[in-house]
């Protein structure tokens, strides 16, 4: 199967979420009829399994899946895939930071590839988890090296992500400044002790409190 017909297939996969997310999907939608057969190569984990670590019900976890898997049967997303798909939502930005600490959160087990399962725990959480476990996935996606802390230096990477998805709608001399500008900010918000490195207690306590700082991180938005 060619990476530019899978890559299609996923952006499909991303659109149909939408819909049904937004309640425009019908149970007997048509394009799910002109799918045809799925190619069963590789099943997700058992239905009930997975339902019960989502908060999707069965039905759209199958109607997912049959998204999911209607061209790329091997049922696993690469970082080069997830990052093609990313361009098709911010065209006019570079995507390759972002894209990457974005694709490493929903790969939990940090093997360099992304299962049907990992992204629909990871959405489970995003579109339908309680503030605080929003606020733990996106502490994760900050946290690079998965030790439990938030650097300053990691910090800058994501902000620098998200400036460069903005792409031509930041001026230039603003591109290095910004991010810098708003590290400072939250990290003087967020390390309470003063020791350098803003904990997962740190950072869900100090977003609760400021909707300036979740404003200003594009937390709680659709990364897909």
């Amino acid at each position: 199967m060619s990476r530019r017909r899978c890559k299609q297939q996923l952006v499909k996969f991303l659109q149909h979420l939408h819909r049904l997310l937004t309640g425009t999907l019908s149970t007997d939608n048509e394009d799910e009829e002109q799918e045809g057969t799925v190619v069963r190569r590789r099943r997700p984990e058992d239905l009930e399994r997975l339902h019960s670590q989502s908060r999707f019900s069965k039905r759209e976890l199958q109607i997912l899946y049959r998204g999911f898997k209607s061209e790329c049967p091997t049922g696993i997303v690469t970082e080069d895939t997830f990052k093609n798909i990313y361009a098709q939502f911010f065209p006019g930005g570079d995507v390759s930071k972002y894209a990457h600490h974005l694709f490493s959160a929903f790969d939990a087990d940090q093997s360099g590839l992304v299962s049907f399962e990992e992204l629909v725990r990871g959405l489970s959480v995003l579109l339908r988890g309680s503030a605080e476990e929003k606020l733990y996935w996106t502490f994760n996606l900050y946290d690079l090296n998965r030790d439990g802390q938030i650097t300053k230096q990691e910090m800058l990477e994501v902000l620098r992500g998200i400036y460069d998805l903005m792409g031509r709608n930041v001026p230039p001399g603003l591109k290095e400044e910004a991010p810098r500008l708003h590290l400072e900010t939250f990290f003087q918000k967020m390390d309470r002790n003063q020791d350098g490195v803003v904990t997962a207690e740190e950072f869900i306590d100090t977003c609760q409190k400021d909707e300036n700082i979740l404003r200003s991180m594009g937390l709680f938005e659709n990364p897909v």
